[in-house]
């Protein structure tokens, strides 16, 4: 398959093949040639999101700034656990140290943790609503 039958939404040329979406030059626009360092680089983020430690943490850090140990009561994880999935998480730029004295407290790096995170849990959520609504139907045919 090639670029140019990919189908892609961009903000300004909704369902454009990539080939006809010339016109969009928009650095946000999915068109535009992504090199193959970028495409790792995209891999690499996403693989972050891969252990469910690192996932509990984003979502309770979504509520504000906490240190390792309130993290590791929240989650009843470890404090070395913890302190472990914040350094990958650090590393690959999703969270972020505040040092205040002898206590470093964590936030999410930006906006963008947040919206990656969110779309995640939505499409988890939206697939589960399918998968539930089709089990139910296909109770309701069996009992007729």
């Amino acid at each position: 398959m090639t670029d140019k039958h990919i189908k892609l939404d961009c903000v300004r040329c909704r369902n454009v093949t990539k080939s006809d979406c010339r016109q969009c030059s928009s650095h946000l626009c999915p068109h535009a040639d992504v090199d193959d360092e970028t495409l790792c680089d995209l891999a690499e983020l996403f693989k972050v999101f891969g252990d469910s430690t690192r996932i509990r943490i984003i979502s309770a850090l979504m509520d504000g700034e906490m240190c390792v140990y309130h993290l590791s009561e929240k989650l009843n994880v470890g404090q070395s656990a913890v302190s472990h999935q914040l350094r990958i998480l650090r590393s690959a730029g999703l969270v972020r140290p505040r040092r205040d004295g002898k206590e470093i407290y964590y936030s999410l790096d930006d906006e963008h943790v947040q919206e990656i995170y969110s779309a995640g849990l939505a499409h988890i959520l939206h697939k589960n609503h399918i998968t539930v609504a089709h089990i139910a139907n296909d109770k309701e045919d069996k009992n007729e």
